[in-house]
């Protein structure tokens, strides 16, 4: 952003001019997973997958370049401030969607994740679309379905939005949502002081006779460590998977982060988790510690740094 004063001389505006439209300069090449893509303009015909990814295009404020989203309404509902940003979007397909879904939508952009509306193997992943000229960047996190990765941080997020940034030709606003959310963080450090001996903690998704929860390569993982805790799930090797319940008892959560969308309530998980025998000596149960987060807190996007904040709350109350 560029601050103009009176004083400011012709020569300085024309520098400043050209400097800006440099910024916008097409081709540019972002890394997604283990690809190079690169894109000759900004796509004008965008589809995003999932709440969490379409927020990500709602925070840039790309509405206008989408056609549309998928995957929401077969399993969760578009609460008031997603629904305000898409309202003159529709939604193309409830679930994942088919190749011939972004076909009839002439969509030339397609922004998911694997296990975020693709499948290892499936009908549509970057390579299927790329015979149709549709162009995809792959959601950070999930790149472990398909790559050897470090496990998450914020800063996965973070990138996210900067190559989308890059992609549609607006990084000085996805720079400066950025450094606002790091701002968030750094004053979440601040607050909670130094963490000698971090929380354990266990997300709880779904599920009653095995747990579905966050392993290793979740970005709940992130957050929780941003937060001052430790996924004790931290050992599997997975972002989201189904455990075993016995894990979970012998590795007693101090604080359970429930995961909230789909047909089975906040409440009733953890009335679950209260009410059952083989669950009383939980140090969470015990002392009625749980978090609730919705899913699209729980999963990579701009809400993250909010709920940093709350499980930063959660974990050391006395800090606050």
């Amino acid at each position: 952003m560029f601050f103009l004063r009176l004083a400011t001389s012709t020569a300085s505006f024309v520098v400043s001019a050209l400097l800006a439209s440099s910024a916008l300069a097409y081709p540019v090449t972002v890394k997604s997973c283990n690809r190079d893509v690169t894109f000759e303009a900004a796509p004008s015909r965008a589809v995003s997958n999932d709440v969490n990814l379409t927020e990500m295009m709602l925070a840039l404020k790309l509405q206008d370049r989408m056609v549309g989203y998928t995957g929401v309404s077969g399993w969760k509902t578009l609460d008031a401030k997603i629904r305000e940003g898409v309202k003159e979007l529709p939604e193309l397909s409830p679930k994942y969607p088919t190749k011939e879904v972004l076909l009839n939508a002439d969509a030339d952009f397609y922004f998911a994740g694997w296990n975020y509306g693709m499948k290892v193997g499936g009908e549509v992943t970057p390579d299927t679309l790329d015979a149709f000229k549709i162009k995809v960047y792959e959601l950070a996190e999930s790149c472990i379905h398909i790559m050897a990765k470090d496990k998450p941080t914020m800063n996965d997020m973070f990138v996210d939005l900067v190559n989308l940034g890059k992609i549609f030709g607006v990084e000085d606003r996805a720079n400066e949502l950025v450094a606002g959310y790091e701002k968030g963080l750094a004053d979440v450090r601040t607050r909670i002081g130094e963490v000698t001996e971090p929380v354990r903690v266990f997300v709880y998704d779904s599920g009653t006779e095995k747990p579905f929860t966050s392993g290793r390569y979740g970005i709940p993982t992130a957050m929780i460590e941003a937060a001052g805790g430790i996924n004790i799930m931290d050992d599997v090797e997975k972002s989201w998977t189904e455990v075993s319940w016995e894990p979970v008892i012998e590795r007693n959560p101090q604080v359970i982060v429930i995961v909230n969308y789909g047909d089975v309530t906040a409440e009733q998980k953890i009335a679950f988790m209260m009410e059952n025998p083989a669950f009383k000596n939980l140090d969470a149960v015990k002392q009625d510690r749980f978090v609730v987060l919705d899913y699209v807190e729980a999963t990579p996007g701009p809400r993250n740094i909010d709920g940093i904040g709350r499980l930063a709350d959660a974990f050391h109350p006395r800090n606050m």
